[in-house]
């Protein structure tokens, strides 16, 4: 499912940080000087009355990813069939030149192969890279997803430009590192 070509970009984020807005704008910047970014980014991950919503990537659409409990109308849970119909318009949009992947999270529906893992196996197969947002409390988690095929970045512009740098940069134009990666390693 995975190579060792690092086009996989977790960007991990610890309480406090807020992978969102690190998105929003990469994604923003990246569609604006003529990229295709596609994806999801949730909204409102760090306000009291967040509500699972989330943007649509590169439409700006705005969806609601939750459903109402009845028996607890305060409490309200991810709408499994809402974040599908999600990935299947994110899927049709990729499949029309996207550049890059990018993923709002990797939750509990990702950790179990559910929610939008599928768009990350269909990306990586079609060579486009992805980033995700990952939470530091379940990186291992997504260590044994990506099969250990990962770049681990810190939850901020810079690791981000860097690494889009690198993934984008046309084959015979990058300057040698002085330093090998793991990735590099690997191939």
């Amino acid at each position: 499912m995975f190579d060792a070509q690092c086009d996989l970009a977790a960007l991990v984020y610890t309480e406090g940080e807020n992978p969102d807005d690190v998105l929003h704008e990469f994604a923003s910047d990246l569609n604006e000087s003529g990229h295709l970014a596609v994806g999801i980014v949730q909204l409102g991950r760090h306000r009291i009355d967040a509500d699972l919503s989330a943007t649509l990537i590169p439409t700006g659409e705005q969806l609601r990813l939750h459903q109402n409990l009845a028996h607890d109308p305060a409490r309200c849970r991810l709408d499994i069939e809402r974040l599908t119909n999600a990935g299947e318009r994110i899927a049709r949009t990729l499949d029309e030149g996207g550049d890059i992947l990018i993923v709002n999270q990797f939750g509990r529906q990702e950790r179990k192969g559910g929610g939008l893992a599928h768009l990350i196996e269909r990306a990586l197969d079609a060579d486009i890279p992805v980033v995700i947002a990952v939470p530091s409390h379940y990186f291992a988690d997504w260590i044994t997803f990506a099969g250990g095929m990962t770049v681990k970045l810190r939850c901020d512009r810079k690791s981000l430009d860097a690494w889009w740098r690198l993934v984008s940069a046309p084959t015979g134009s990058l300057r040698p590192p002085d330093h090998l990666t793991v990735c590099e390693v690997i191939k």
